[in-house]
């Protein structure tokens, strides 16, 4: 039966077609009827991430350019396709500054303003990263300009001044004038290569360009406050090219896993990697990282970077055996009222 059969056939009884809704959030291959030249029919193909499939048509996402979305009935053939193949490549050149700089294109705060080279950042008290002031190279300001401005701005959303202290990169004249330290971070980097050929279980994972409601319910850090989940939802969708991961649970049950990679350029951030704690232990939190990963590899990323406190032990000898090395640390820490 071609595609120009009659529409009351569904294109998952044809046997071209090996896909049906329940893999949205996977790799698959599709092709589809998109039009007629002298009374003959041409086609297309896409391959990419399945991101949704419903009465209104389905939507892949390729590689490059804009999501493509068609009606059902044009769908001629799909099958689910491995993995993007990632090749091995160097860890892209970036120093600890311009490694800040990317991290924070993927966790924008809500609302954000340039001050010279330094960045504010608030989001209704978010986390520390999204309310705090990426302070960077140079104000364009004398210092006590510039922190006196910076405490205006702060005072009028009613939150603390909180500056992102960043080893090597911050200057000693700012350091100086700071207190104590909050929340040491380790930055890592490693081959995103390595992250992407890691153990098994890449078939039950999930991916989309949004976080729904069963990827937030296992996400930590939410807040009874309207206010503040609305700017989590903002700052967690934020960035050049976000995807989510998700493990699903049994039938009515929450994911067993999520993750969160931001791709932007030749850099991929890896977070938010939360997993059950009775599903813990069984590869899926390496299963997420790896989707994640040869998605990030198929867009062009060839690093991969997260940021994990110092005292996370868990964590970190996750991140060792997948062969992340420290590039470099930062903390907060508030600067008093001047």
């Amino acid at each position: 039966m071609t595609a120009g059969g009659p529409e009351s056939e569904r294109p998952r009884d044809r046997p071209e077609v090996r896909i049906d809704r329940s893999d949205v959030g996977r790799r698959v291959s599709v092709r589809r009827l998109s039009g007629f030249v002298d009374d003959r029919p041409v086609f297309r193909d896409v391959i990419g991430v399945l991101t949704s499939w419903d009465d209104h048509g389905l939507t892949v996402d390729p590689r490059a350019g804009e999501p493509v979305t068609f009606p059902e009935k044009l769908l001629v053939a799909g099958k689910v396709v491995p993995l993007f193949p990632v090749r091995r490549a160097p860890l892209p050149a970036a120093t600890p500054v311009e490694l800040q700089r990317i991290a924070a294109r993927g966790w924008p705060g809500v609302e954000q303003e340039a001050l010279g080279e330094w960045t504010l950042r608030a989001s209704a008290g978010f986390t520390q990263r999204a309310n705090s002031v990426q302070a960077l190279g140079d104000p364009g300001l004398p210092l006590p300009d510039a922190l006196a401005a910076v405490r205006a701005w702060y005072a009028e959303r009613e939150l603390p001044v909180l500056v992102e202290v960043v080893t090597p990169g911050t200057a000693d004249g700012l350091r100086e004038l700071l207190g104590a330290a909050q929340s040491p971070t380790l930055v890592r980097t490693a081959p995103l290569a390595g992250l992407a050929r890691t153990g098994s279980g890449h078939d039950r994972v999930r991916l989309s360009r949004t976080a729904g409601p069963a990827w937030m319910s296992l996400y930590g850090k939410l807040s009874a406050d309207p206010a503040v989940r609305e700017a989590a939802r903002r700052v967690l969708h934020g960035g050049p090219s976000v995807w989510f991961a998700t493990v699903p649970g049994a039938e009515g049950q929450p994911p067993l896993a999520i993750g969160r990679c931001v791709v932007d350029g030749a850099w991929a951030c890896f977070g938010a990697i939360e997993v059950q704690p009775h599903a813990r232990r069984a590869g899926l939190a390496t299963a997420v990282m790896a989707v994640l990963a040869a998605r990030a590899a198929e867009e062009g990323a060839t690093g991969a970077y997260l940021q994990v406190e110092a005292g996370n032990d868990g964590a970190l000898a996750l991140y060792d055996g997948l062969g992340f090395t420290t590039s470099h640390t930062y903390h907060y820490a508030r600067l008093p009222q001047g």
